[in-house]
């Protein structure tokens, strides 16, 4: 399995798992918000009952706990012997109901709890009666608390279940994945020799057509060998991407590539084929080798890949910059043509499975940029791409480099540039 699928079944396992946490936990919080309610409507309908029967029938000598009962005959306040908290009675809501003779009820907080007051006409007198809810607000923050701690572990526990469940459900889709890469492999490497076979074959074929001046038969045989030849090539891009998509314990470790080299053997080898197309093709390099970890095969076909990319759409009188330079712990492929260029609302789509740009003709572009990516990846790296319509094109690849004690040091690294001239510009 590579790494952008190891990726994708390790954020689907976490999505699972924090799905299914949050979903248990929503139901915890709406549990807990429910009882919440239950209870506060409760105590609520019972203060309200308990003030009701204590300006109907209480009286100031033994009020309900918590409470406490006035009387007002419009001219003095009566209390009973235990004493009322500061600010009590409300004279206000007693001269009101006083003069209106209509009941009156409201929640004071005050002292750090809070009081409901009921104020009502009884007979020639009003009667206020004050009820202190700290006791059912303790009751309340005690609830409060109780479900926070239970929503927290349940969450957890949730979460922790969710990410089982989620391994559980994910596995099918990895074993499938690896097997099918497995596949890939497999028959790729099978189909490797019969394919080279049939391409051969169909080379000396051709070859000896021509030979013999058979020319009715050779446009025919020059396609089945470009065909075998693409045909070949789509194999070995298979086997590529399925021996990156390898896990590291199962990939032996390949010696340090030297891009100086390899970038500048790859472009020399374009060297005529840029002549061919009246396309400038200029290579800057450092003097000194800049190892990076990796396959060499493969890091060769991401910069072959690139270059015949730009060659095939810089028409003649172009030019294609190549360049490679150190750029702190990295190394930094870079190549800028002037060719077509493409929106660059589509610079990620072009890296896409099978995804042919606009003038691709039929040149073989197997999986593409997409490969080219999987390579990158795969060594750690990126790549990344910008192009505008008519104006050209530019990819710029960033590869970790390797450290070692042989090292040369960053001034000499960066000393002896020196530039290639191919194609129609040398």
């Amino acid at each position: 399995m590579e790494a952008s699928e190891r990726v994708i079944v390790r954020r689907t396992r976490l999505r699972i798992g924090l799905f299914v946490g949050l979903t248990i936990g929503a139901l915890l919080l709406l549990a807990g918000g429910i009882s919440y309610a239950v209870l506060v409507r409760g105590q609520e309908a019972q203060i309200q009952r308990e003030l009701t029967w204590g300006t109907e029938h209480g009286t100031i000598a033994g009020p309900p706990a918590c409470s406490w009962i006035f009387q007002y005959d419009g001219a003095t306040v009566r209390t009973g012997a235990n004493p009322p908290p500061p600010g009590f009675p409300l004279r206000d809501a007693l001269d009101t109901v006083a003069a209106t003779r209509a009941t009156e009820i409201i929640t004071v907080a005050r002292n750090g709890t809070t009081y409901h007051v009921r104020t009502e006409a009884r007979g020639d007198t009003v009667v206020q009666a004050v009820f202190d809810a700290r006791f059912q607000l303790s009751d309340r923050r005690h609830l409060l608390l109780a479900f926070s701690l239970a929503a927290v572990a349940g969450l957890l526990a949730a979460m922790l279940t969710g990410v089982l469940v989620g391994r559980r459900a994910v596995a099918p889709l990895a074993e499938a994945l690896t097997r099918q890469r497995r596949f890939v492999a497999d028959a790729s490497h099978e189909l490797r020799t019969p394919i080279a076979q049939v391409h051969t074959r169909a080379q000396l074929l051709a070859r000896r057509a021509r030979h013999d001046g058979t020319a009715r038969n050779l446009d025919d045989l020059e396609r089945l060998v470009r065909t075998t030849r693409r045909l070949g090539e789509i194999v070995d891009d298979l086997l590529l991407s399925a021996r990156l998509a390898a896990a590291p314990a199962d990939r032996e470790p390949d010696p340090p590539v030297d891009l100086t080299s390899l970038v500048g053997t790859t472009v020399a080898a374009e060297g005529d084929r840029a002549a061919e197309r009246r396309v400038t093709l200029t290579l800057d390099t450092p003097g000194d080798p800049l190892p990076v970890p990796g396959v060499e095969s493969a890091l060769r076909r991401v910069v072959g890949e690139l270059l015949a990319n730009a060659l095939a759409h810089t028409p003649a009188g172009g030019r294609i910059d190549v360049t490679l330079r150190a750029a702190g712990d990295a190394a930094e492929f870079v190549i800028a043509d002037t060719g077509r260029g493409f929106d660059q609302a589509d610079a990620r789509r072009i890296f896409d499975r099978f995804h042919r740009g606009a003038g691709a003709g039929d040149r073989r572009f197997g999986l593409g940029l997409a490969l080219l990516q999987e390579v990158v990846t795969s060594h750690h790296g990126t790549i990344e791409a910008e192009g505008r319509p008519g104006r050209g094109a530019r990819f710029t690849v960033r590869l970790p480099r390797t450290r070692s004690p042989g090292t040369t040091s960053r001034a000499s690294r960066i000393r002896n540039l020196r530039v290639w001239q191919l194609g129609a510009g040398a």
